[in-house]
């Protein structure tokens, strides 16, 4: 898993570690009990602070993505991984539903998104 961080974004730089560790594990780069970088190693590797790496780290064990181990470090959950693939789905469900409307009302058909998405997903 590559952590990339961006100054240029409006996302805190915790938050852009938290919402990649959640897209790796979503996307299955990330296995349940997996070891996750040390919080000094992460920090190293991103020239970041280790507080704003412990951040992140906090921020996923509250919300159950990540546990600690004495000594060893954190590792990913297998509790919370599909819920939070669920809330994920349901996310980008909502957003297709709006990019959906905006089609029809530019006059667009069913077909021409679908074919539009199926051009994107061949470019990935």
């Amino acid at each position: 898993m590559k952590i990339i961080i961006s100054n240029t974004g409006n996302l805190a730089i915790y938050e852009q570690i938290v919402r990649q560790i959640k897209d790796a594990v979503i996307a299955g780069e990330l296995q349940a009990g997996e070891a996750l970088p040390s919080i000094r190693s992460l920090a190293r590797d991103l020239q970041i602070s280790v507080i704003t790496t412990k951040r992140a780290y906090e921020e996923l064990e509250q919300e159950g993505l990540i546990y600690p181990v004495a000594g060893k470090g954190f590792y990913i959950s297998s509790q919370n991984t599909g819920m939070l693939r669920e809330k994920k789905i349901q996310m980008l469900e909502e957003e297709l539903g709006r990019l959906a409307a905006e089609w029809k009302k530019a006059g667009l058909s069913r077909e021409d998104m679908t074919d539009y998405i199926e051009v994107l997903f061949e470019e990935l």
